[in-house]
């Protein structure tokens, strides 16, 4: 199975830019203003969650930002 690799793109919540990353299927490593951020990960269209950087495991519970930020990828992906 080959994936073409996406190019990262920004874009801006409340004022704030976050450049996205994207890697394997689903999973994007985020900056924040230019400064490495978080690693998310798709679960649902609905629901994105980051992962623990030091197993890259992800972490369950509800964060606004990260859907946010995963609304916005999808906006973008279109």
């Amino acid at each position: 199975m080959t994936m073409e690799m996406k190019e990262p793109f920004d874009i801006e919540i409340e004022n704030i830019v976050y450049s996205v990353f994207p890697e394997e299927e689903d999973t994007y490593v985020i900056f924040k203003e230019g400064v490495e951020y978080v690693q998310i990960i798709k679960d649902t269209e609905n629901l994105w969650l980051k992962t623990n950087p030091e197993t890259g495991l992800p972490m369950f519970g509800m964060d606004e930002e990260i859907n946010a930020i995963g609304k916005k990828i999808i906006e973008e992906l279109g």
